[in-house]
């Protein structure tokens, strides 16, 4: 009997506001612990929630991103619970009102368009940050009241790479809202996966593990295929899964128990007494709708028909807002736009990867990119002097004129200069010659280099060559 997985995915993100979501402490990451607290997010007798305005516009604005239904009329719920991180043993979220439902993301999974619908996306507040010691464990309430974000897919999912490709898009999408930096490392992007499998055909659920410890996407892809595996073993094999949630261990390779899985009754939702339902009108709505910026795929496919790039490279290009905004205002200044593109998705991406920065910071401007390539162009510089020349620009912030004529780094290119370089070198490598002649073409290359060793690499390659040929052949 074969088997389908069938996926859900709860991502909470944190909202980029100033404040945390009912109550006025900061929200900057790397402060000392439990020294952005009060007593509204301590939960200290007496005290009141207020909601934050900008975290309740970013959640209506990610909803509008995500093809939800933004509801007129939501509420926020009492969640109840005990863990040390939380200590109000209770947390604000929202259950049966949340502010969007019923959405939708289209991704693309090898040349095939899926679409993962959006049960929901709710606004609640985050839990403390257990720390970890050998013999002690810590809490750290700094994070505690930090505005979530909480979007919860439908069981719409059917391979690891969808949940990958999905959480690549919706990261994309957030980032482009400019409400949150989705950064993993720091938490603010979190994901559970929720993982089953079912007899193909069938259309019922099975019973389902949760995955937590999931910090990257490749995680989440790792862990699922394994929960995929581990199911259909037990299953083959006549045994049971019990609904659990389950750690990914990511230097195993493999999810261990946890706990058992508790369903929401075990929570005991009820209205939050401090905080009024919400009325949002449709003007308000209107208004955010407007500020929504070109979204990730309408910008791949106006750079497909405006710049003529490839699907692939649109893709490639428009990974975040600034690296998209800076392919479009170089492409906007260039004369050759293949060009732009070439150095941009192979030099300045290796740049910044090698860098773990973003293109935007790695300060080298539109124009200043444009410059480069017009000396290479021009035949000024070669294309691998052009490339130390670029990181040269990226260290010290020169234009790359001044950088090639202070480290004259001109290019040779006047034949009497190469002659006596490309005569030498002729009489250096009779074999090369005499393996030239007789008809191996590659031969040329090899002297080519010679003569670019001779010259550290400032000959001009074209004129050497023709150079080389014209003179075996005269020989």
């Amino acid at each position: 009997m074969g088997y389908e997985p069938v996926i859900g995915l709860e991502v909470h993100v944190q909202l980029k506001t100033r404040t945390k979501v009912f109550c006025g402490c900061p929200t900057a990451f790397g402060a000392e612990p439990n020294t952005q607290v009060c007593p509204v997010c301590l939960g200290m007798p007496g005290s009141l929630p207020v909601l934050n305005r900008t975290a309740f516009e970013y959640s209506v604005k990610v909803g509008l991103a995500l093809n939800c239904t933004v509801q007129e009329f939501t509420k926020f719920d009492r969640k109840h619970y005990y863990y040390p991180d939380l200590p109000k043993n209770i947390q604000i979220s929202q259950y049966d009102l949340p502010i969007s439902t019923n959405g939708f993301l289209d991704v693309e999974v090898d040349g095939t368009s899926r679409r993962i619908g959006i049960r929901r996306a709710h606004l609640e507040e985050d839990a403390g940050k257990l720390v970890h010691k050998e013999e002690k464990s810590l809490v750290d309430y700094n994070r505690t009241g930090q505005p979530l974000l909480e979007v919860v897919t439908e069981p719409d999912i059917h391979t690891p790479e969808e949940a990958y490709e999905y959480l690549s898009d919706l990261k994309a999408i957030i980032q482009y809202l400019g409400v949150s930096d989705c950064d993993m490392e720091k938490g603010t992007l979190r994901c559970d996966a929720n993982i089953s499998v079912r007899p193909q055909g069938t259309t019922g659920l099975g019973v389902k593990s949760e995955l937590k410890n999931l910090n990257s996407f490749k995680a989440v892809r790792d862990g699922l295929r394994y929960e995929i595996e581990r199911h259909i073993e037990t299953l083959t094999s006549g045994g049971t899964i019990v609904q659990e949630t389950r750690l990914w261990d990511d230097k195993a390779g493999k999810t261990v128990a946890m706990r058992s899985k508790e369903e929401a009754k075990d929570y005991r939702y009820f209205p939050e007494p401090d905080l009024p339902p919400f009325i949002v009108k449709k003007e308000q709505i209107a208004a955010i709708r407007a500020t929504l910026p070109e979204l990730p795929k309408a910008k791949r496919a106006r750079f497909q028909k405006e710049f003529g790039l490839s699907a692939e490279t649109a893709a490639m290009v428009t990974t975040t807002a600034s690296t998209a905004q800076f392919a479009e205002d170089a492409l906007k200044l260039a004369s050759n736009k293949d060009a732009v593109v070439n150095w941009i998705t192979g030099a300045l991406f290796a740049e910044s990867n090698a860098r773990g920065k973003d293109l935007a910071e790695l300060g080298i401007t539109p124009k200043a990119l444009n410059d480069l390539i017009a000396l290479v162009q021009g035949q000024t510089i070669s294309n691998l002097t052009a490339k130390a020349v670029l990181t040269e620009m990226i260290d010290s912030g020169k234009a790359a004129a001044r950088i090639i004529q202070e480290k004259n780094l001109a290019q040779i290119s006047d034949n009497t200069e190469l002659e006596a370089q490309v005569q030498a070198v002729i009489g250096e490598n009779p074999k090369s010659v005499a393996d030239f002649k007789s008809g191996k073409e590659n031969a040329v290359m090899f002297l080519v280099g010679q003569v670019m060793k001779r010259t550290r690499g400032k000959a001009n390659p074209k004129i050497v060559q023709e150079l080389l040929k014209r003179r075996i052949q005269d020989a």
